[in-house]
């Protein structure tokens, strides 16, 4: 089996057994803490552009199975492991972690000290990384001194969002869901409450989603920089009052840009299935699935007319906020889980009131 190095832009390297693809591959190095969910991961688009380091030690017990994918076409740039397992045991499991990367030409590394890896980036923040073969005709300080000098591509919406809008049927309320990078447990939530989904490309007008004539707007989860997609913001700042807005994730950093607020990157993001959120209405405490580098800046809201919803339990960032006079909220964290638990699903049920109870008020009105 082949080695492999990762050589991170601190200098440091890390040298270990190849898995997946033999390509070469550079990329922002994160961790997760989730303890299973590895498929719905490499999955999720968010990951696009990124090497994802997993903290939980073994890897790929179960395997691959067909259900569990949150995009049909994995973007991330590699995956670390401290012990890949080589053979699954689960029901479901149709092929192991490896077979997939080689089949989606992904490169992997097992073998390292994932810990050590994680206290380098939390420490240093994400960095970049590369992998390469490891051997001794690599040069690791030109290596550094390149990924040093390298930025990565800000279009990974773009990458990673649908081309064409695309129908997802169903007879309830008719809601319009932006993909800026969406994983599959979004839809399949609106399709378990019967509604009728279409859903749009990230750079669709505010003219071209009215003219769909919805009950709502969804805004998907997505990965990187919300001030890297104007387009969106732009919508929004139209869309908003004139219909319900849900967002999660990238669509929650949105609605703040939309309505005023600013955003600010954190030092090494919040990735993992197990982080707790305070609900400042009911008091009440959810374990939450999340995967986000960047944050909505509570100072920039005083003088918007949102309020803030949902707070951090660890770090005390903004993890949700409502619009103070229209019908629009937001949750940064992922209510639809996969991977992870489903404590806040009841969220979606709270969109579907909230589209209830405005067309009511609409036709009060009337």
């Amino acid at each position: 089996m082949m080695k492999r190095s990762l050589i991170l832009e601190t200098g440091d390297v890390f040298t270990g057994l190849a898995f997946g693809s033999e390509k070469e591959s550079a990329g922002e190095v994160v961790f997760t803490t989730g303890m299973t969910g590895y498929q719905e991961t490499l999955s999720d688009p968010s990951y696009c552009g990124q090497i994802v380091t997993m903290t939980y030690p073994l890897i790929g017990n179960y395997g691959i199975n067909r259900d569990d994918f949150e995009s049909i076409e994995p973007a991330i740039k590699g995956m670390v492991v401290r012990e890949l397992a080589d053979m699954p045991s689960n029901f479901r499991s149709d092929a192991s972690l490896n077979e997939l990367f080689l089949l989606k030409e992904i490169p992997g590394i097992q073998g390292v000290d994932t810990r050590k890896l994680t206290r380098i980036i939390r420490e240093y923040g994400s960095v970049k990384g590369y992998f390469t073969e490891a051997g001794v005709e690599v040069n690791v300080e030109e290596i550094v001194a390149k990924l040093k000098q390298t930025t990565f591509p800000t279009d990974q919406v773009k990458q990673v969002s649908t081309k064409r809008p695309y129908p997802s049927p169903g007879r309830g309320k008719r809601v319009v869901l932006v993909d800026f990078g969406m994983k599959h447990g979004i839809l399949r939530e609106l399709n378990k409450r019967n509604c009728d989904v279409v859903v749009v490309p990230y750079n669709t007008t505010a003219e071209e989603i009215m003219a769909i004539y919805p009950d709502g707007i969804m805004l998907s989860n997505g990965p990187g920089d919300p001030k890297d997609v104007p387009e969106a913001i732009n919508m929004l700042k139209e869309i908003i009052g004139k219909i319900p807005v849900f967002g999660i994730c990238l669509g929650h950093q949105l609605f703040a840009l939309a309505s005023g607020g600013d955003t600010f990157k954190l030092k090494f993001g919040h990735r993992g299935a197990n982080h707790p959120v305070k609900d400042l209405k009911t008091g009440r405490t959810e374990l939450t699935s999340q995967n986000h580098g960047y944050t909505v800046d509570p100072e920039s809201l005083v003088k918007t007319r949102l309020e803030v919803t949902h707070v951090a339990l660890n770090d005390g960032t903004v993890e949700g906020l409502k619009h103070l006079d229209l019908p629009a909220f937001t949750v940064q964290y992922h209510p639809e889980a996969s991977p992870g638990p489903e404590d806040s699903n009841h969220l979606f049920d709270q969109f579907i009131e909230l589209m209830n109870t405005h067309v009511k008020g609409e036709k009060n009105h009337a």
